[in-house]
């Protein structure tokens, strides 16, 4: 039934919109908070962004934070602004960090500028997500600019921001770009950014790492990072006798 009147105020469309942001603002019962906010999806409308912004940071309950940011990623670009703000904004919880990580992965392609954007930020919350969500752009529109930002984020001075860029690298199915550019991190200061390169070559079936990992196994002391380099040589290995048997 509740999806039914959904279904029916998505169809009315900008009428229903103040209606349902203020439901969503101020109604005491969460089950039509999160019905109002779903409905908010399915009309995508810019002008309830600051309504669905003000729910992420207020609303106690996580279905209604998680359906607001589906709500604001739907409108495309006109959400990546409000995104960043969160991403950026130290007030932020880890729920919060999340949420707008997700939402502005899902924009993706459609706000390519504004992504660029992002991924040279002043804050490594915001340049972590933006990396994590130049991959359709690359795949969709071959963006030279954003592969450009991805190698520049393999040098990047946080952590977390060369960790995504790592595995970013295994997603975009270009092992003959990706792998160069993958190797060196295996020697990265950071554990997490050594486990990502390292899975990244074996997603990407890489078996000209095959060295490179041997060798980064053999000096490795992190108990986390060992087991994932010797899980990557196997699965090459076999990779490779696959290959020689075809």
């Amino acid at each position: 039934m509740r999806l039914t009147f959904a279904e029916g105020l998505g169809v009315i469309g900008k009428a229903a919109v103040p209606a349902l942001c203020q439901a969503l603002r101020t109604h005491d019962n969460v089950t039509v908070r999160r019905a109002a906010a779903k409905t908010l999806t399915l009309i995508a409308e810019p002008a309830a962004i600051p309504d669905l912004l003000e729910a992420l940071l207020n609303d106690a309950d996580p279905v209604v934070q998680g359906s607001v940011v589906g709500a604001m990623a739907a409108t495309g670009e006109d959400a990546v602004e409000a995104l960043i703000g969160v991403l950026a904004s130290s007030e932020s919880s880890t729920m919060h960090l999340g949420l707008a990580s997700w939402g502005l992965a899902f924009v993706g392609a459609q706000a390519p500028a504004a992504l660029r954007c992002a991924a040279r930020s002043t804050h490594t919350e915001v340049r972590t997500a933006a990396i994590a969500a130049l991959g359709e752009q690359i795949q969709s529109l071959d963006d030279k600019e954003a592969r450009g930002l991805v190698v520049e984020a393999l040098d990047d001075s946080a952590a977390l921001v060369r960790a995504e860029a790592a595995t970013l690298l295994g997603k975009l199915h270009d092992p003959i770009w990706a792998t160069p550019l993958l190797k060196p991190l295996l020697s990265d200061g950071s554990a997490q950014v050594r486990k990502n390169a390292a899975l990244s070559l074996m997603k990407l079936r890489a078996v000209e790492a095959i060295p490179t990992l041997e060798s980064a196994a053999d000096v490795e002391e992190n108990p986390e990072v060992s087991p994932v380099l010797r899980l990557s040589i196997k699965q090459l290995r076999q990779h490779q006798l696959e290959g020689d048997d075809g």
